[in-house]
């Protein structure tokens, strides 16, 4: 206490000199008025940028928790777009059914990206969602921009994704608005791009064509984008095309991803399990 004193004792005449500039400063913007205008107009700028940059920092703080509901809200989007698509499809094909077939919705969970490999044979991504919140191995993983892959492993909290760029991903597709089916496949190298194969030599392809999935598997539904036809050559055997597809999803930025949890019917499982044992034992009893 005794230095702030002695501080103040030593320079009082500059202190006394910057009270009476501050004084007369204060005459000045009153009393005057373009000096007042001027005054006002400075500080109200200064003023301004300060809470540009207050409501900057706090929006960059808050960015997570925008991010989130974003995701959520996109969430919802897709879950009744899928179903639109759906329930249009069905109502094209048979009319009668058409109301039978509102009882089922798709669902989505949201989660993100927290490891990814991108330039291995078997790459994999790591999301931080699990069991407890309701995923299971086989669900399809999707993003905003198409599909992301399936899911392989799963603990309480976390979860192992195998993606379209990974050597053992087979992903039923077909070009779009098309009856040409095919599957899709990547080969270890460019995370970019991948290889649909088994479109037959006689399918018109068009360069930049949309390559979709099909809805053939419990996985996906269809018409998710998968990518563009980027290049055609024959396949090694020469019986069908090898097409070269510029991936939708760009695995170096990928955050948030959907994971579906009811697409898959278990009324169909069931049922095509059903028919390869029924065909397994007739293939055993014709040996016999």
């Amino acid at each position: 206490m005794q230095n702030l004193i002695d501080f103040i004792i030593k320079y009082k005449h500059w202190f006394l000199f910057l009270l009476l500039e501050i004084f007369s400063l204060s005459l000045m913007f009153r009393f005057n008025n373009y000096q007042g205008s001027v005054y006002f107009t400075t500080a109200n700028s200064m003023v301004g940028g300060i809470y540009s940059t207050v409501n900057g920092v706090s929006s960059y703080v808050n960015l997570g928790t925008v991010n989130s509901k974003l995701e959520a809200d996109n969430e919802q989007l897709r879950a009744e777009l899928y179903e639109m698509k759906r329930l249009l499809a069905a109502h094209h094909i048979d009319t009668l059914h058409f109301k039978g077939f509102q009882s089922s919705r798709f669902h989505f969970i949201g989660a993100k990206v927290i490891n990814a490999t991108l330039h291995q044979s078997n790459n994999t991504l790591t999301i931080n969602k699990g069991e407890k919140d309701g995923i299971r191995p086989e669900m399809g993983v999707i993003c905003s921009s198409g599909v992301v892959g399936t899911v392989y492993l799963t603990s309480a909290h976390y979860s192992i994704i195998i993606p379209s760029i990974n050597v053992n991903s087979k992903i039923s597709c077909r070009l779009g608005k098309s009856n040409f089916f095919g599957t899709l496949e990547w080969e270890h190298g460019n995370p970019t791009h991948a290889q649909m194969v088994g479109v037959p030599l006689h399918a018109n392809i068009k360069k930049g064509q949309l390559i979709e999935t099909n809805g053939f598997s419990d996985i996906f539904p269809a018409s998710i984008p998968i990518g563009h036809v980027e290049s055609v050559e024959p396949s090694a055997d020469g019986l069908s095309h090898k097409i070269s597809v510029a991936l939708t999803t760009d695995f170096n930025t990928l955050q948030d991803v959907s994971i579906i949890t009811n697409y898959a019917h278990a009324e169909k499982r069931l049922l095509e399990q059903k028919a390869d044992s029924i065909l397994s034992e007739n293939e055993t009893d014709s040996f016999y």
